[in-house]
């Protein structure tokens, strides 16, 4: 697909990835920005995109965002777990805007979808994990509802030809971030420069990858890849531990607190201790990395260190 002069709507493109999607798109094409600014923040959305609040598990709201005249849909809007203590509410809406903007889709005729799944579909997988791994056994209600959402792109690929490329993404840092380990070491070490709580031991490892890399390789594989449905993991090739976050952003701010750790392998229920995803799929189609786990966690602390004042 050419992302040029294109008409383009990105849900949630007043987060973290949309909000940078978005503004990568702007320039030659026209984008559209649905978010119901439960996390996103109005101000994200750039110059030239024009905005909608929308309530995407609300179909006559998916109705005005979702019309004929669009060439696709870049589908970010998804809950975490940090947005309900209610697992079955973060299950059920996270499906349903997905499946409001498939039929919604399906109805007018647009046949283009690109959607931002996870690593966390592949549960506790070996490592490096490529997206033929089988079978996947997420261990988190998140996971759980983003490969219940790669079904039903599933389906209305093969069945209803919405050509459709699905993303797995290891962790994406980067400005404009909230409610992940790099902004809350900075805000807890802000509060307490002596002493940083570390959840879990530490030594759980995962990829990072910084947000304009991402975005850089979403519309990468968007242009290349032409399946009627299209899975791609995207990360970096190297990983990077709790623990070394913690010294990373500890060296930015020039601090040397002591750490303390709460314990358990493991940061939370849920949490997949150790992640690297196979990029060899990525590779092959023409797009390598630019950077290690490491540089993506500084060049993103440096971002935050500066934006969390």
């Amino acid at each position: 697909m050419d992302l040029s002069e294109q008409s383009v709507l990105v849900t949630g493109g007043a987060g973290l990835i949309g909000s940078h999607l978005a503004a990568k798109l702007a320039p030659d094409n026209d984008v559209r920005v649905a978010d119901d600014l439960s996390k996103g923040e109005r101000e994200r959305v750039p110059d030239g995109a024009t905005f909608h609040r929308a309530d995407l598990t609300d179909p006559e709201d998916v109705a005005e965002v979702v019309t004929g005249d669009l060439d696709a849909v870049f589908h970010l809007a998804a809950y975490t777990d940090t947005n309900f203590e209610d697992d079955r509410t973060l299950f059920e809406e996270n499906t349903a805007m997905t499946y409001n903007v498939l039929e919604r889709m399906r109805e007018v005729g647009v046949d283009r979808f690109a959607f931002t799944s996870s690593s966390t579909v592949y549960g506790e997988a070996p490592r490096p994990t490529p997206e033929d791994y089988a079978p996947l056994e997420p261990i988190s209600i998140y996971g759980s509802s983003k490969l219940a959402d790669e079904a039903l792109i599933s389906t209305y690929a093969k069945s209803y030809g919405v050509q459709s490329w699905t993303f797995r993404f290891a962790n994406i840092v980067g400005p404009r971030q909230r409610g992940n380990v790099i902004p809350d070491f900075i805000q807890k070490l802000r509060a307490d420069p002596e002493t940083l709580e570390i959840l879990g031991n530490g030594r759980q490892e995962k990829s990072y990858l910084h947000v304009t890399d991402c975005v850089d390789a979403i519309t990468h594989v968007v242009e290349h890849a032409d399946r009627d449905l299209n899975t791609y993991n995207l990360g970096s090739r190297t990983t990077t531990s709790v623990v070394r976050i913690a010294d990373i952003v500890a060296d930015e701010m020039g601090l040397d607190p002591e750490y303390e750790f709460t314990g358990g392998d493991r940061g939370w229920t849920g949490d997949v201790p150790k992640m690297r995803l196979s990029v060899e799929k990525l590779s092959a189609l023409g797009w390598e990395p630019p950077n290690s786990s490491d540089d993506a966690v500084r060049r993103a602390t440096r971002d935050l260190v500066a934006e969390l004042v």
